[in-house]
């Protein structure tokens, strides 16, 4: 008997260092020749999939090891049906750390090489995980014969009392869905707001959303406050927009010459000053008769909404001082006040 308690001992370490061992070979072959295959692919993708799956398998290798080797101990046998729950419950925790992390990664690659999305937003892979841990969860309860029902009705109050108390959290979680789903905005995006915040859109998180404004400066508005917000989108549908310049001239000025003038300062602005779109044709419109002017707007282009900022600061420079040179007066505000007899 003391014989068989030995042995039972030299097999249950036995089974340990063996365990060890595989895992020792499992990583070094994924390591040594998995990762070369992976390196000699195109995407990037399977060497990230090989990164994120190697230490949750060769943990799953290590724990299973640990079990046989226990089960194998006599001296165990009234704690095996505890044994078994604990192996149960482990195995279920490291596969779903390997199936989130796994989907979290097919989603980012997705997320990344669409057009519209330039990093994942981190929401989304937030409620991936969340959700791959509840279904675990409820395969526990199952296999510990736990009644989910009641369960779920008492979380179902509990969940509308912590509902009431929340509400402007979930408000922003459920306006931040929103505006991932339905795609008014994505990360990279040039906005403006109400009020005149404009900037780019630096992520959308659960609660709230970041942007980056000019001054370099972080903005973080509730996303329950952006998903009700009137929203310029500067980015879509494509980089590339209009900048309109308003102005006037006198009402004694010749406007054929207006117009030439105007335009040749335009075609100079637009082919030198950087971001413009130097293959664009500027062009101008009259469109009023003001209280003291005639006015126009004149129209360039620019690669990006940012670029804007400078091609009418500049636009504006060099008009005036043309206008100064060519005699084109730009009045101010006069009023003729008549005197009755």
């Amino acid at each position: 008997m003391e014989i068989l308690f030995q042995n039972e001992y030299i097999q249950c370490l036995a089974i340990f260092f063996g365990v060890f061992i595989l895992a020792k070979i499992f990583n070094f072959a994924l390591v040594k020749y998995v990762k070369k295959i992976t390196e000699k692919t195109e995407t990037d993708l399977d060497d990230i999939m090989l990164e994120i799956i190697t230490k949750p398998l060769r943990a799953l290798i290590v724990f299973g090891g640990a079990y046989f080797g226990l089960k194998s101990l006599s001296v165990l046998i009234p704690y095996f049906f505890w044994l078994d729950k604990l192996f149960f419950v482990g195995v279920v925790l490291i596969l779903s750390l390997i199936f989130s992390n796994i989907f979290s990664v097919f989603i980012s690659t997705y997320l990344r090489v669409q057009k519209k999305f330039e990093k994942t937003p981190k929401l989304i892979a937030r409620i991936v995980k969340i959700t791959i841990y509840i279904i675990a969860i409820l395969i526990i309860l199952g296999h510990f014969n736990i009644e989910i029902t009641p369960l779920l009705a008492t979380l179902g109050v509990g969940g509308l009392a912590i509902g009431f108390a929340l509400q402007s959290t979930l408000s922003n979680f459920f306006s931040g869905l929103h505006i991932i789903s339905d795609r008014p905005i994505k990360i990279g995006d040039y906005i403006e707001l109400e009020g005149g915040m404009a900037g780019y859109v630096e992520d959308i998180g659960w609660r709230s959303t970041r942007i980056r404004a000019l001054p370099d400066k972080m903005v973080i508005i509730p996303n329950s406050k952006l998903a009700e917000s009137i929203i310029i989108n500067e980015s879509m549908p494509r980089l590339e927009m209009s900048v309109k310049i308003s102005c006037g001239v006198a009402y004694d000025s010749n406007l054929d010459k207006v117009e030439k003038v105007t335009l040749d300062v335009a075609k100079k602005i637009q082919n030198k000053i950087d971001g413009a779109v130097t293959e664009f044709e500027p062009f101008m419109r009259f469109y009023s008769f003001g209280d003291s002017n005639i006015d126009f707007s004149v129209f360039l282009r620019v690669k990006e909404p940012v670029a804007k900022y400078v091609v009418k600061h500049e636009f504006i420079k060099a008009l005036k001082k043309r206008y100064d040179k060519e005699k084109i007066e730009i009045s101010w505000p006069v009023r003729k006040i008549y005197k009755a007899n």
